[in-house]
């Protein structure tokens, strides 16, 4: 393995090869270190968004933290770092490309974080964590809220009862597929449908079709 563009020199080598090890490269891998490392970077981008965000509210801050700590956001950090390059991969991923695969990366730079935890404790976890993620953070604009929280609001703001998402249909090769989910609402009575490569795409498609439908009944009824 090559040697990572990493913030934190370690001390006990064995804790960055495990870190880096994926599962299909055999034990000790670096599985029950992502474990760890998801809850550590959660904890601590939380801390830096609350700190360079003080006029976000709570919906505002998790929605940022999700954008900040998601498979595809780490996926992006490890890359800067060149991680791919010094993972240890079993031959089946590493002919498949392994190295590039957005939730090793992610998984990876997870099991990284818990790894300089173990190996320097609390505040040489902080500062590896801060260092990469502090401009990030600055950088970062509250999301709008998706569809179906939009949705969500929208009718518990009127009383109304939650709409309900339906797979209907899903058809495709396993890399390919396509998911067909309808949005079921009691009141307004609607039921609109949703096309998307993942069910969740899907329902959030659907979501905004009946977000549309039901703001322009709202639009006619003034």
């Amino acid at each position: 393995m090559s040697r990572l563009r990493f913030p934190h020199v370690f001390r006990d080598p064995g804790l960055y090869q495990q870190a880096l090890t994926h599962r299909s490269a055999g034990r000790p891998n670096n599985e029950r270190l992502e474990f760890l490392g998801d809850s550590l970077v959660g904890m601590l981008v939380a801390e830096l968004l609350f700190e360079s965000h003080p006029r976000a509210d709570e919906g505002e801050l998790t929605r940022m933290r999700a954008q900040l700590v998601s498979g595809s956001a780490l996926a992006e950090v490890a890359r800067a770092l060149e991680l791919g390059e010094a993972l240890r991969l079993g031959p089946g991923e590493l002919k498949s490309g392994g190295h590039r695969r957005e939730s090793i990366l992610a998984d990876a730079f997870e099991a990284l974080v818990a790894a300089v935890y173990l190996d320097a404790g609390w505040e040489a976890c902080r500062d590896c964590v801060r260092s990469l993620f502090t401009e990030r953070a600055r950088q970062l604009r509250a999301p709008e809220k998706d569809a179906k929280t939009r949705l969500q609001e929208l009718l518990q703001g009127r009383g109304l009862a939650l709409p309900v998402y339906e797979l209907v249909s899903s058809s495709g090769d396993d890399h390919a597929k396509v998911f067909e989910v309808a949005c079921v609402i009691e009141q307004p009575p609607l039921r609109l449908g949703g096309h998307g490569s993942s069910r969740r795409a899907a329902e959030q498609i659907a979501a905004q079709q009946a977000l549309d439908h039901i703001k322009e009944l709202l639009a006619n009824e003034r």
